[in-house]
This record gives C-alpha cells, sequence and structure tokens, in this order.
C-alpha cells in the first residue's frame, strides 16, 4: 500500500498504521499482529456477523467504524485494507 502516494505511516493509540490524507484506515495489533481496519459501519457488522472479523474494543469501548481481522489471509487483508483506503477516501 505504501507505493500509493497517498498512502503513509503513522501511528494510532500507540500502533503502526496507514493513513491517507490525515485520515487513518489500517493498522497491525502489535500483540497479536491481526489486521484492524476502518470501514462503515453496516460493513464492520456484516463481517462481525460472518465470523470473519471481530469487534475493535481496545480497554473495552467498542469502535463502530473499526474491525479486527485475524485471518492472515493475504488477499483477504489486501482486499479490506483496499477497502478501508477507499472508505477514508470518501469521507
Amino acid at each position: 500500500m505504501l507505493d500509493d502516494e497517498a498512502v503513509e505511516r503513522g501511528t494510532m493509540m500507540g500502533f503502526p498504521c496507514l493513513r491517507s490524507n490525515g485520515q487513518f484506515f489500517a493498522s497491525a495489533e502489535p500483540k497479536s499482529g491481526d489486521l484492524i481496519v476502518k470501514l462503515p459501519a453496516h460493513r464492520v457488522d456484516e463481517l462481525v456477523e460472518s465470523g470473519v472479523g471481530e469487534s475493535f474494543a481496545p480497554s473495552g469501548r467498542r469502535f463502530r467504524e473499526w474491525v479486527r481481522i485475524s485471518d492472515r489471509s493475504e488477499d483477504r487483508w489486501q482486499t479490506l485494507m483496499n477497502e478501508a483506503h477507499q472508505f477514508v477516501a470518501e469521507e
């Protein structure tokens, strides 16, 4: 993703992340290595309900537009990071 000039590295809540135009859209949870992406709330709900994702709730507070993905499939991660990048570009 860093080949895209609009994508840059950053940190969010101490986690390494990717951002575009100042908007965070993807991160890796340092302890587990799980992917965390920002998507529309309805899409997060779909991923959680289907078992693909888990609610992202650091310190017990659920972030409705963030989902945690533990599946290490490179294709899934790439697809979801692209989807997240597109989502923040449209905000």
